[in-house]
């Protein structure tokens, strides 16, 4: 879907959520799993994030926030 042309200059944000849980992927392991590393020309992040108690929501919105800004 990242490869569409209309997606071509997307930013995109991950959440990694659920952080608290022993289990839960770090976003090195992520990063593999979703093949980010390939989005050469894409700018792309992972948030380490728990909704429960919203951490890492906020830092999350903000790069997304200043990564549009720039784009504009």
């Amino acid at each position: 879907m990242l490869n569409e042309d209309e997606l071509r200059d997307a930013v995109l944000l991950v959440f990694a959520n659920k952080q608290d849980l022993p289990n839960a992927m770090n976003a090195a392991e992520i990063t593999d799993k979703l093949g980010l590393h390939s989005l050469r020309q894409r700018h792309w992040y992972i948030q380490s994030t728990c909704a429960t108690s919203g951490e890492g929501l906020y830092e999350g919105l903000d790069w997304l926030s200043n990564n549009i800004a720039n784009k504009a």
